[in-house]
């Protein structure tokens, strides 16, 4: 989106130096910075402000900054602090895109599922409104959000934002920058279940989305899922539901399965009945796609435009993706992230696929609430469906850990009978047994 300095020093509260200039969204890594963007600087891993001057080298219209750090010659907007800065800032273009957008603004969050629900919907939505918008990657807290909103074409007229959560009141803050018309919860599970107290921490804290929506808002959840139907208990919102079995709202089901585990699925809704392909391997895709397509119909669409627009959705790096080594070895990527709910998803997935052998790489499963029963359930599930684990350093499977040298070496033996899964949360850095299969 188009913003003056002006602009974002008003919203922002904050002080504008220098003179008046515009840029078109704000970037908040210099390292992917396109030139014209506000680049804003917030602390991560290091603090940005130490990336000022590579903003500038590569183009940056201004700076925001806390104050203090401004740069002579450059012109800034210095706040008292950056990260509450850009909520406000979020806010403030979400309501500059209201009048276009009308209700066609969708919040996602869920355990499992948010960001290839994301995918989906935008897909889905992207063919039936020229410039609908959403965020790259997993753009999904207090800096995503409004960058996501920052980022958004002139011209938006449907607008998805990913919403995550690691503790109470992280989404309510989301919707109040995001303000969502629309909730989409995919599913409810132990993600993040220790840092809230448990299971029912986690339904409470997803149930910030859909109680944050107005009262003549939609709920889109997933009725398969008790957990993300407890979300939606007493809230003014109307509920619209999303399942395989009779009674959704939007229903699903599937015809057959092809050698990349995509389904091709029937979905229906009233009367109506339309089949077609889902383009990301695994049943539980099927169901996020019945959500994406509850979304399109509650955005004007007909449920056949809505289903054919799925076909172009893309999935995300490291989700759910096919690749191959050079002697053949099929590997299913889901190395992003993991718990319970979304291993137990991918091994089911690896079961679809013709094989002769199925092997799980798996890493740890972090910031669940009984970690060591999690884990032992999910190599339980390896058991019941003829899959062998290899642990990337981790005993918790109660499988002896392995390194990724010897997970290489184990595996060099393979061809192009065996399939591999490769899953673990982000502290296990999963996605290096890959880079070295595919070296």
């Amino acid at each position: 989106m188009r913003m003056t300095a002006s602009e974002v020093a008003f919203a922002a509260h904050g002080t504008l130096t220098g003179p008046d200039v515009e840029a078109h969204g704000i970037s908040f890594d210099s390292r992917s910075l396109i030139a014209g963007q506000a680049f804003v600087a917030v602390g991560a891993e290091r603090d940005g402000h130490e990336f000022r001057q590579d903003a500038i080298a590569r183009g940056a219209a201004f700076l925001l900054v806390n104050h203090g750090n401004r740069i002579d010659g450059v012109t800034c907007v210095e706040v008292g602090n950056t990260l509450d800065a850009l909520a406000l800032i979020g806010a403030h273009l979400r309501q500059k895109l209201s009048a276009q957008l009308q209700n066609r603004v969708v919040g996602i969050t869920g355990s499992v599922g948010k960001t290839s629900t994301k995918d989906l919907v935008l897909a889905v939505l992207s063919g039936g409104f020229e410039h609908a918008h959403g965020p790259e990657k997993s753009l999904n807290n207090d800096i995503g959000v409004p960058i996501t909103i920052a980022n958004a074409p002139d011209g938006c007229d449907a607008l998805v934002l990913e919403m995550g959560m690691r503790g109470f009141g992280e989404i309510g803050r989301l919707c109040t920058v995001g303000q969502p018309f629309i909730g989409v919860i995919t599913e409810v599970g132990d993600a993040h279940s220790s840092r809230v107290g448990g299971i029912d921490g986690v339904v409470r804290a997803k149930a910030e989305l859909v109680q944050s929506l107005p009262a003549d808002g939609i709920a889109i959840v997933n009725a398969d899922s008790v957990n993300a139907m407890r979300t939606v208990m007493g809230i003014d919102a109307q509920v619209v539901t999303f399942g395989s079995h009779d009674g959704a709202d939007v229903m699903w089901s599937t015809r057959s399965v092809d050698e990349s585990g995509r389904h091709l699925a029937v979905f229906r809704y009233g009367a109506e009945e339309v089949s077609g392909l889902v383009p990301l391997p695994g049943l539980h895709m099927v169901s996020n796609a019945a959500a994406a397509v509850a979304v399109g119909i509650h955005c004007g669409m007909s449920l056949q435009d809505a289903v054919s627009a799925l076909a172009s959705a893309a999935g995300a790096p490291q989700r759910m993706q096919w690749v191959a080594t050079k002697a053949g070895l099929r590997i299913l990527d889901d190395s992003y992230n993991a718990n319970s709910l979304s291993v137990v998803a991918a091994l089911r997935t690896l079961t679809q696929v013709k094989a002769i052998a199925r092997v799980a790489v798996l890493g740890q499963m972090a910031e669940v609430d009984d970690e060591a029963n999690a884990h032992l359930s999910v190599a339980a599930t390896c058991r019941d469906l003829g899959i062998e684990i290899l642990p990337l350093e981790t005993d918790l499977y109660g499988v002896v850990a392995m390194s990724v040298d010897e997970i290489v070496k184990r595996l060099s033996i393979e061809g192009i009978d065996t399939v591999v899964l490769v899953k673990g949360s982000r502290v296990s850095a999963t996605e290096r047994v890959v880079r070295a299969l595919i070296a």
